[in-house]
């Protein structure tokens, strides 16, 4: 009879990113981003909701039965943490896990450019990390807030929903809420924060309009704001934005995204080349006075081509950096092919050297 300490040590073991639990399949592992069922037989209801019942508190019961899903941190001993998402499905239970790195990262290490460390330097403004879940969005803001703790002297909010990386304080004063335990919402928490001397606030999630117009009004008013979106590119991120508002705000609030923005960073982690791990790629947007007039003229279809251009400022398209990935041989370029926003133009561009 399988337990949990069994298969939370395999993952570990096997460098695994993810867990599922579900009934009329084994144990399965998510490695290198593919799903490896493991060598047991597949669970039953009763096996799903045992093991449901040795990791989740009465309160995350409680709220299973409430609400159909439950989802938290919890620490395996020493060794590692886990995301939990406890769920029903057609009656039954299913647990998924995701294993949250046990030490920080620094930039070199999961490949961000080291011109985000000048942007984090800056007193206000807001900077987003973005991409589709799974994407490593968690793991980049956790390395972006260890860098502050180290080299400046700040008072950092985080607002997670869960906690994953624990801070320590180092030159910093981190202060660590989790929604609906030490807080109700990500937006009441971003408005309560604002009264606790804050210099740097992250955002876990931007889920609705309220912590959206939160943490604008944040960067307005002279704080770091750090905050994801699931979105895959820079454009749609500020398309995303503006479009929760209602249409009558609208205009008002591409002005002031386009002055509170600082940067847009978004990601999707690739299989390397080897076979073994995953690598970032990342496109890069720094805010420029001719893309905070694209924000405000509506004309944010262009900001790909500012993009493209923008090499002095640090500025990469996605499909730019995959190029320089497969270069260097981090990346296949079966790999490459098939991440590409423009595939035809991927593959002409490397046409003589297949």
């Amino acid at each position: 009879m399988i337990e949990m300490n069994q298969v939370f040590e395999m993952c570990v073991n096997k460098n695994a990113s993810d867990i599922h639990l579900c009934v009329g399949r084994p144990p399965a592992l998510r490695i290198n981003g593919q799903l490896e069922d493991l060598s047991y037989e597949p669970l039953i209801a009763s096996d799903t909701e045992r093991l449901m019942k040795s990791i989740a508190s009465d309160e995350h019961q409680n709220r299973l039965r409430q609400t159909g899903t439950a989802e938290f941190g919890l620490a395996f001993g020493d060794i590692a943490r886990f995301r939990a998402s406890i769920y029903r499905q057609k009656g039954v239970y299913g647990l998924c896990f995701r294993m949250i790195p046990s030490k920080l990262f620094s930039f070199e290490d999961i490949g961000i450019p080291s011109l985000i460390k000048t942007l984090l330097n800056k007193p206000r403004g807001l900077i987003l990390v973005t991409g589709p879940t799974g994407s490593g969005k968690t793991t980049t803001l956790a390395t972006m807030i260890d860098y502050i703790n180290v080299n400046h002297s700040r008072h950092i909010i985080t607002i997670e929903d869960p906690i994953e990386y624990y801070h320590t304080h180092k030159k910093s004063i981190v202060t660590q809420r989790e929604v609906g335990i030490d807080v109700p919402s990500f937006s009441d928490a971003v408005i309560r924060s604002l009264r606790q001397n804050p210099d740097v606030i992250l955002v876990g999630e931007m889920r609705d309009l309220a912590t959206i117009e939160a943490a604008i009004t944040a960067a307005e008013t002279g704080h770091l704001v750090l905050a994801t979106l699931h979105t895959t590119s820079a454009a749609k991120t500020v398309d995303r934005i503006i479009e929760v508002f209602p249409v009558n705000q609208q205009e008002q609030i591409r002005i002031q995204l386009s002055t509170s923005i600082l940067a847009v960073i978004c990601q999707q982690l690739l299989v390397r080349a080897s076979g073994q791990g995953r690598i970032a790629c990342f496109e890069i947007m720094v805010i420029t006075s001719s893309i905070q007039n694209l924000i405000r003229e509506k004309k944010t279809y262009n900001i790909t081509s500012d993009i493209q251009t923008g090499g002095r400022y640090g500025m990469k398209t996605f499909d730019a950096y995959l190029a320089e990935l497969y270069r260097k041989g981090l990346v296949t370029f079966e790999t490459a092919l098939e991440k590409a926003f423009d595939p035809e133009h991927f593959k002409l561009q490397f046409k003589t050297e297949q």
